[in-house]
């Protein structure tokens, strides 16, 4: 479609399909189990899949696991409909549960958080038994036992299949300290083994009708924006997101190696896009769960994957690394692409050159997507620069609106509004029904469109920009965009990294103030810059305040907006409890000022 003919609103003329081959523009997604699209991927039987610290698992050592897992869990009393709560890290068993549950008719609950909030998790799924690591304390699995109808948990254990004599000494050393002085010892837990050996002797049924639009999988959101949320979602909705990034990835010849690192699997995007992807592409799938995130660089270089999952705090630990060699080859690292939150245009320039220097000829991408919408919504586009929150072009199977916030009408090219999903992946719904409508609502289209709350704008060669979450807005008029702005700061000379907290207005309900947290470079001092920052920020951008840090705080592998926001509130609570005292005070002591005057006064007129 040319420009004459484009009706102006991206969802009818999705211009982004021009960049797609012919294949891929009237994509027929198959309506599918995920085991019954990974049976269709794999090569042959005997073909590697998984590495788990030296212990390689091949196609059909996986489908016996699977098989076994099924019978288990019946064994254990779950069926079709159930919710199974899972607490592991990204372990083969994680794998075997997923498609296990899938089996029976199930759904696999992960969630990754707080001791409180993993028993929340267990309350909602009604679930009695959980499948927890064996490094779980005896107070949490008091709090267990005393806040669900938690009667036993399975318990599993980091070297159930690795070869101890292949993990590396600073993964060793982590897991050691991960054990609390008293483990979880309730009588009734079961290890893993000991939960497998129950379906041996089990004689019932197993598998549940084939139902690929079946819950199968629930997680949380991280939390780093707001309240936690459970997301649903379906075989269906999985396999759609893998096999449109799929075409794009054949089986190669040597077989490529895809090293995945400790990001939880209680992430969508983790499950979907970083294992079953690499899994379904015929990539060997290297699980390394429990190496802390300041190694990365040390198994980064004992590995040499062609591909890794990256997200922004996996390149800070790359490059600022004292123990990679300045000549170090990486030339092994094929692609590479940020996803969990934005770079600024700054860093995106920096991580390409970092790797450039290192022999790797790829262009730097970025991914977009949430957990509502089954992982990422969008594929890289290297022949447009990331600058301005660019994330590429929508997926072929799927469609994207910009919408006005308040209308739901859709908005045209180069105008900013709320970006919309619909199409494959979306998911079932929240826990809340009340959430779902929310989110998930139907426009004068016909369809049902996915409010991502993310706001953009869409360019006429269909390439999609991200400007942030929400559409914060100054008390006296302005809106905040916090990539754009950080963009603009990190450019002055002095400032070696930033980034921005919007916290709720105390004063002004439903607006927002901007704080911005700075990393000088050596030398410099903040009065030195401070103006130079301010220069380069329109008046209703200036921060109310600029702290100064050494390095980046995270939370769930976010930047730690959602913590730093909760700490200037409490701080501002305390302010204003302080100066009310003060008011108090200050009225009493003036209450008194005034008697002591009035009765001055009184003794003067009488004398």
């Amino acid at each position: 479609m040319n420009n004459n003919q484009m009706s102006g609103k991206p969802s009818i003329d999705r211009p982004w399909l021009q960049y797609y081959p012919e294949p891929m523009r009237n994509m027929q997604i198959p309506s599918l189990t995920i085991r019954e699209y990974l049976e269709q991927r794999t090569l042959e039987a005997g073909r590697p899949a998984i590495d788990y610290y030296g212990n390689t698992f091949y196609w059909n050592d996986i489908w016996e696991n699977v098989d076994a897992v099924a019978k288990s869990l019946r064994a254990l009393g779950f069926g079709e409909g159930d919710r199974i709560p899972s607490f592991l890290q990204a372990v083969p068993e994680h794998l075997f549960l997923l498609l296990g549950a899938e089996k029976i008719g199930a759904a696999l609950i992960c969630r990754d958080d707080e001791p409180t909030e993993l028993a929340f998790a267990i309350r909602k799924s009604k679930a009695t038994v959980a499948f927890v690591p064996d490094y779980i304390s005896k107070e949490d699995e008091d709090l267990f036992h005393a806040e669900t109808p938690l009667q036993r948990m399975v318990t599993v254990s980091p070297y159930t299949y690795a070869k101890k004599e292949c993990i590396p000494e600073h993964v060793a050393n982590n897991l050691r300290g991960m054990y609390p002085q008293e483990t979880a010892c309730d009588p009734n837990n079961l290890t893993w083994e000991q939960f497998l050996a129950l379906g041996k002797d089990y004689t019932g049924e197993v598998a549940a009708p084939r139902d690929p639009s079946r819950p199968v999988y629930g997680a949380y959101t991280s939390g780093s924006t707001g309240v936690s949320k459970l997301v649903i979602h379906s075989a269906e909705n999985m396999v759609g997101v893998v096999y449109q990034m799929a075409f794009y990835a054949p089986p190669a010849h040597p077989q490529q190696k895809w090293l995945h690192f400790m990001l939880p699997p209680a992430l969508i995007a983790v499950t979907v896009s970083m294992m079953l992807f690499p899994l379904s592409a015929g990539k060997l799938l290297i699980l390394d769960p429990f190496c802390r995130m300041e190694d990365f660089d040390l198994e980064f270089m004992r590995v040499q994957p062609n591909f890794c999952p990256t997200i922004p705090m996996m390149y800070y630990v790359l490059m600022d690394s004292k123990r990679i060699p300045a000549d170090y080859d990486m030339s092994f690292f094929l692609a590479s692409g940020s996803g969990a939150e934005p770079l600024n245009d700054r860093k995106n320039r920096e991580v390409e050159a970092f790797f450039r220097a290192r022999g790797c000829n790829f262009t730097l991408s970025a991914g977009y997507g949430m957990s509502e919408g089954g992982s990422n919504f969008t594929m890289p586009m290297p022949l447009f620069p990331m600058v301005d929150g660019c994330v590429g072009m929508p997926m072929p199977a799927i469609n994207i609106s910009i919408c006005d916030p308040n209308t739901d009408e859709e908005l045209g090219y180069g105008e900013i509004g709320e970006i919309c999903k619909a199409g494959i992946g979306n998911m079932l719904g929240y826990q809340s029904e009340e959430q779902t409508r929310e989110t998930m609502r139907v426009h004068a289209d016909g369809q049902t469109w996915l409010h991502t709350g993310d706001y953009g704008y869409m360019t006429k060669e269909g390439i999609l920009h991200v400007l942030g979450r929400g559409l914060p807005e100054r008390v006296g008029g302005g809106h905040l965009f916090m990539m754009r702005m950080e963009s603009r700061v990190v450019e002055v000379s002095g400032v070696s990294d930033a980034f921005f907290v919007f916290v709720p207005d105390q004063e002004n309900d439903g607006y927002f103030v901007p704080y911005l947290y700075v990393i000088l470079d050596d030398g410099v001092a903040l009065e030195d810059i401070e103006s130079d920052i301010r220069a380069v920020l329109e008046e209703h951008e200036q921060p109310a305040e600029i702290t100064v840090i050494k390095e980046r705080p995270f939370f769930h592998f976010k930047t730690n907006r959602k913590g730093l926001t909760a700490e200037i509130l409490r701080r501002g609570q305390k302010v204003a409890v302080a100066a009310e005292e003060t008011q108090h005070h200050a009225k009493i002591n003036r209450k008194g000022a005034v008697t002591e005057t009035s009765k001055r006064k009184s003794r003067t007129s009488v004398l």
